[in-house]
Order: structure tokens, then C-alpha cells, then sequence
């Protein structure tokens, strides 16, 4: 089957290269001349495992192509997925729909008239966007008998996007018509008959299953969080608090992670563009919680910053402090929303001398955050530090050796914000590890008093 796929930033360039590898015939869309430039050599923007490598066999194979042409899309399939972003409006939580609806009224422009003509059937705009409930519903009404409409919410986790499109764990389709979910159920027929749930609903449903799902998980991060502050005023550890809680199956272990709290481009903004949505539709109320569920996520990075400052002795002014991890989660090099460069910024305004390491986002960082100074290796970022701050669980920093990074700071004191290091290891080395939330081992590095 053809596809368009107009869009080709994270959603879109996974879509289309998951899209061609099940064996359908793509074509991505971009307005963007140098990303589709290095599309059609099968180069990603952006770093996601396994991505590179399953888009150039797709390019190679001949099953995809990108363009600039919107016309060539209309001309290439009648079905055509919108994957554009919806970023939050410029001081509001709100989603800045302009291009969901740009990307639609262009196509839109090229589906009229004798071009329909001959087609293997009528036109399907297919949604991926995460955008508030009623949009799909306004979109179909723009298009009116141009298009039909329907709604696909995408699921992909940065850091493991491939095989979470090759074999998500569920399609949900808001389809209004029989063609729409007929048409929606043959697009992904490879992916059903390996026993994927296929989940077809109305085009409201489908748009408030991305939205309450972000939520609920976003909820989870800040309540375990809430519990690690709870559990350093009280001597009790987190980490076992999550396991006992995630033992039982009506709460489950998923995402009850302490740590520095959630960023990227969809938890944060999508909780924010849900609650003003709810607002708007007067049941702001019902939602309210999750204002508080974004404040307790913020309220982890000033924690990280404070324990430095006391571990500094007070003051960060002058200390020299090593950031391992820039990236806001592993597997990725995306630093939208990064708690690892917020805290990292945070401590600089401080009056500390900063170094940064990160082994795949150092240049998206760098770019965000000119005034951070970054390092090639942790050993040159470590060097001389004062404090180290393990921000972002890169499995690189779990293998570091602690005993080799003692010898090139000059203070061995290591906040893992992430909950992964062993603390045991670390100790044995000579550190003094801080892990919000955990009581400190006993220090076996002091002699015993007589």
C-alpha cells in the first residue's frame, strides 16, 4: 500500500521508516530541504537505536523517499498520516495547533478537483499528533468531503521508538467511518496478524487515550518522587518503598522510578496542554491534580541543586562540578525539557564551575545551553571536581570503575539522582554517595573510634 507520511521530526521519520519496513510503499513529507536531503541518504536527524540502520535498508530497498512537494504527496497515495509537532503555545501550557492545520489545509489544497480521480479509493487524512480532544472533529469539518478523517495517537519512548512502532503494544484508531477503519486496519495488517491489538473507537477517545495515558504516567514519577522526599525526612528507602508497592498488580512497578523526575518533549507538555484543555472545556476541577503532579516533578531538579549546595559546603560559588548526562532519558540525544541540563544550568547561575558530559546529546546541549562548558570523555569532565552529579542513566556511567574516577577528582562526593549506581561499589572506593530518597550507608571508609 502507498502512505504519505507529512512530517519528518521524531514521530514522523520513525513512523515512515517502521511503515516501509512492514512492507508498505512511503513517502515522507518535511518543509525542511536539509532534513529531507539527509533522509534520502538514511541519516536520521536525531539519535534513536536501531533507526539508522532500519531507514537506509528502507531507502535502499526502494519502499522510501521523502520530498519536499506536498503536491507529490497528494499525487502519491490517499492516504496520508499527519505527524507534525504540536509544541506548547508561547507562555501557555496550551498545544499551538498551526501546524497540525497548516500540514492539513496544504495537503488539503491538492486534494480537490480531477486528482481524485482513478485513486484506489477515497482520501484518509490519518492524525498522529498529540492534540486536545475536539481537534480531529474541527479538522474533518475543514476538509469536509475532501478527506475523510481519523485518529492514530502514536506511543513511541525515546530510547526505544523502533520497537515500540514495530510491535506496539496497542493501535488505537479514532475511526468515524467503515472506509476509515477499513482502510486503518489494512495499513496495519502486518502488525495484527503478529497479535497487536487493534482498538477502534470514535476520534475523541482516540485523542484522549494519548493524553490520559501521559497523565497517569506522569503521575506515577511524581508520586514516587513525592515519597522519596517523604522518605528522607523519615529514614526510609525509596527504592524498596517502589518494589513493595510494585509487587501488587492493581499498582504494578512501571514507572515508580525516583530519580530526578520526567522530562522530554511529550510528558510535561502533554500534562500541561491536558490541563488547559480541561479548562477550556470548564472542568479544569477534574484536573487540577495535575499541577501538582507538574510541580512535584520541577521540585526534584531544585532538590538535586540544594543537596550540591550543602554538599559544597554551603556554597557552590567557585566549586567545580562535574554533570554526567545532559540527554533528559538514555537512548536519546533529545534535550527538550531536560532535568540533567536544568539542574546543570541551575547549579552554573549558582557560582559553580561546570563541566557536562554526555555521549550522545553534547551537541543538541551544547546548542540549548551556550554557557555550559562540555567535555569529551568523563574523565576530563570529572577532573578536579568538587561534586559529581550522575543525572542522566546512560548505561556508560553505571560501568564507570569508582576507583578510577576517585583518582582524578578532588573531592569524591557523587549525587546519583538516577537511583542506578551501586552504592556499595562506590563507597568501597572511597566516595561519599547521596542518593535522594535512600538512607546513606554506614561510612566503613573511617576507622572505628577506640
Amino acid at each position: 500500500m502507498r502512505l504519505t507520511v507529512i512530517g519528518t521530526g521524531y514521530v514522523g521519520a520513525v513512523h515512515a521508516a517502521c511503515m516501509a519496513d512492514i512492507g508498505h510503499e512511503v513517502l515522507g513529507v518535511d518543509v525542511d530541504p536539509e532534513r529531507v536531503a539527509a533522509l534520502t541518504c538514511g541519516r536520521p536527524p536525531f539519535f534513536e537505536p536501531g533507526l539508522a540502520g532500519m531507514l537506509k535498508r528502507a531507502v535502499d530497498r526502494g519502499r522510501l523517499r521523502f520530498t519536499t512537494s506536498a503536491a507529490e504527496a497528494a499525487r502519491f497515495a490517499v492516504t496520508h498520516f499527519v505527524c507534525v509537532g504540536t509544541p506548547p503555545l508561547p507562555g501557555s501550557g496550551a498545544a499551538d495547533l498551526r501546524y497540525v492545520e497548516g500540514a492539513v489545509d496544504e495537503l488539503a489544497a491538492r486534494l480537490s478537483g480531477n486528482q481524485l480521480d482513478g485513486r484506489e479509493g477515497r482520501v484518509l487524512v490519518v492524525g498522529k499528533s498529540t492534540v486536545p480532544v475536539g481537534t480531529a472533529q474541527r479538522l474533518a469539518e475543514r476538509l469536509g468531503t475532501v478527506a475523510d478523517v481519523a485518529w492514530n495517537p502514536e506511543f513511541l519512548r525515546e530510547g526505544r521508538a523502533v520497537q515500540d512502532a514495530l510491535r506496539p503494544e496497542r493501535i488505537v484508531a479514532g475511526v468515524p467511518t467503515a472506509y476509515a477503519e477499513e482502510r486503518l486496519r489494512e495499513v496495519y495488517a502486518p502488525l495484527t496478524r503478529l497479535g497487536v491489538p487493534f482498538i477502534a473507537t470514535d476520534l475523541a477517545t482516540a485523542e484522549l487515550v494519548k493524553l490520559a495515558s501521559n497523565s497517569f504516567l506522569a503521575t506515577k514519577v511524581s508520586f514516587i518522587n513525592a515519597m522519596a522526599e517523604i522518605c528522607d525526612a523519615t529514614g526510609a528507602d525509596v527504592l524498596t518503598l517502589a518494589g513493595a508497592m510494585g509487587v501488587d498488580p492493581r499498582i504494578g512497578p512501571g514507572f515508580l522510578v525516583p530519580g530526578l523526575g520526567f522530562g522530554g518533549s511529550c510528558l510535561p507538555k502533554d500534562i500541561r496542554a491536558f490541563a488547559d484543555c480541561a479548562e477550556e472545556l470548564g472542568l479544569g476541577e477534574s484536573v487540577a491534580f495535575l499541577r501538582e503532579v507538574d510541580a512535584i516533578n520541577t521540585r526534584q531538579r531544585l532538590r538535586t541543586v540544594e543537596l550540591a549546595e550543602r554538599l559544597a559546603g554551603g556554597s557552590l560559588a567557585g566549586r567545580r562540578v562535574a554533570v554526567l548526562g545532559a540527554a533528559f532519558k538514555p537512548g536519546s540525544d533529545d534535550v527538550r525539557d531536560s532535568p540533567a541540563l536544568a539542574v546543570a544550568e541551575a547549579v552554573r547561575r549558582r557560582g559553580a564551575q561546570v563541566c557536562v558530559h554526555d555521549p550522545e546529546a553534547a551537541d543538541h546541549a551544547r546548542a540549548a545551553h551556550p554557557a555550559l562548558p562540555f567535555a569529551p570523555d568523563v574523565t576530563k569532565t570529572c577532573d578536579q571536581a568538587d561534586v559529581v552529579l550522575h543525572l542522566t542513566d546512560w548505561p556508560q556511567y553505571r560501568d564507570l570503575d569508582p576507583a578510577v574516577l576517585a583518582s582524578v577528582v578532588r573531592t569524591p562526593v557523587i549525587i546519583d539522582a538516577r537511583h542506578t549506581l551501586d552504592p556499595q561499589a562506590w563507597q568501597a572506593a572511597g566516595w561519599t554517595l547521596h542518593a535522594p530518597g535512600r538512607p546513606r550507608l554506614p561510612d566503613t571508609n573511617k576507622a572505628e573510634a577506640p
